[in-house]
């Protein structure tokens, strides 16, 4: 999940929102989207999970996958696809099929109320400063994991750093004069 610290960190936020076609509740009153943190956004290099939302899930067999899913209401969905406005990109499978679509966007981000993660509020979208292309979702992956390289490395070479050596006082060796016995 994207960590937005500090003043201002969720205000303006550049993202991306990939919605699938099968997303929509059965009663129609909300899309699931996912929704990333723009890696090209100044906030983006250093994170290693762009997603707002991020939810461990133990799957069958113990298999572990996860869910970055957020449900938004038809209205909420329909603020983001305008303010994404012709800034869109098609969602392929393997097969070359339409199964979503992609909007950039900006907005200000905040702690969901029910659940985890981070949610837009969807009254603050505008246009993104970017525009996304096929090559969006590549260039996301692309930085998450430069930057779960970088963050390896960095420990990797702390852990090689030499430890600080600790100065131990050696006790100084003093002559005691015996007192002669008389």
């Amino acid at each position: 999940m994207a960590l937005l610290k500090g003043k201002g960190a969720m205000t303006g936020v550049n993202l991306i929102a990939k919605v699938y076609k099968n997303g929509v509740t059965k009663d129609g009153k909300s899309q699931y989207a996912d929704v990333q943190l723009d890696a090209r956004d100044p906030r983006g290099p250093e994170q290693t999970n762009l997603h707002l939302k991020s939810d461990r899930v133990q799957g069958e067999g113990g298999k572990v996958r996860y869910n970055n899913g957020a449900p938004y209401s038809t209205g909420q969905m329909e603020e983001i696809i305008k303010a994404a406005g012709p800034n869109t990109e098609p969602i392929l499978n393997k097969d070359g099929n339409e199964v979503g679509t992609i909007y950039g966007f900006k907005g200000n981000v905040m702690p969901a109320t029910r659940g985890t993660g981070l949610v837009v509020n969807t009254k603050s979208v505008e246009a993104s400063e970017f525009k996304v292309d096929d090559k969006t979702l590549d260039n996301q992956f692309a930085s998450m994991r430069a930057a779960r390289e970088a963050r390896a490395a960095a420990k990797e070479s702390q852990a090689q750093a030499p430890a600080p050596e600790v100065k131990q006082e050696q006790a100084a060796e003093v002559e005691v004069d015996e007192p002669a016995v008389g």
